[in-house]
């Protein structure tokens, strides 16, 4: 069994575990909030991570007041429910189908891609969804540096809340994801498969 030592990356080893090593899957919260500052540091530092295109699709829709809540928990399924009931901030991630319109701006010297796109939907849609699935990976790991908790969850109606929050079909939602200041887990992580298990050398 292959074992790496921590002090072999750059990153300070107190940092590895914050990001990853005691970073747990968050379901239970307390009630601290989570302000708007946060939610823009956390999103000043994730945008840096890579897309394809530099595309950038993802886009996050923070469920804030009573009412909004209320239009999106008939959509979740019944545990899910429950857990985002009781978060401080609910977030529905989605993704722009219609990036290409912002190619011009945020990739520039690839001249006419924006117009080839808009005749290829299905192009945009599996590109959008791919890249805001990575983007989600990076917002993970960012709301973790910021010291809260991420509770990612697919356990809901797509098509339903799509109508509900994005009726012109420009955004596709991918999940909604808790964020809070996360309570200590009442159980032990679970096993994660070891290096030899996963990597093959060829």
């Amino acid at each position: 069994m292959r074992t790496v030592e921590g002090a072999t990356l750059k990153l300070a080893g107190d940092a590895q575990d914050l990001l990853f090593r005691e970073a747990r899957s968050a379901t239970e919260f307390t009630d601290d909030p989570v302000t708007d500052e946060q939610v823009a540091a956390i999103y000043d530092l994730v945008k840096y991570g890579p897309t394809s295109l530099n595309q950038q699709p993802l886009r996050m829709v923070l469920v804030r007041s009573p009412a909004a809540r209320a239009r999106l928990l008939p959509f979740l399924d019944a545990r899910n429910r429950t857990r985002t009931e009781a978060a401080p901030l609910p977030i529905i991630l989605a993704a722009d189908v219609n990036f290409h319109e912002k190619l011009p701006v945020v990739f520039p010297h690839a001249a006419g891609l924006r117009d080839a796109l808009h005749g290829d939907p299905r192009r945009r849609a599996e590109g959008a969804r791919y890249n805001a699935l990575l983007q989600i990976g990076y917002l993970i790991v960012g709301v973790r540096a910021a010291g809260l908790g991420a509770g990612p969850m697919i356990g809901y109606d797509p098509a339903g809340l799509d109508r509900e929050f994005f009726p012109d079909g420009g955004l596709r939602s991918l999940l909604v994801m808790n964020i809070g200041v996360p309570r200590p887990k009442r159980h032990e992580r679970l096993p994660r498969l070891s290096y030899d298990e996963v990597v093959t050398v060829l």
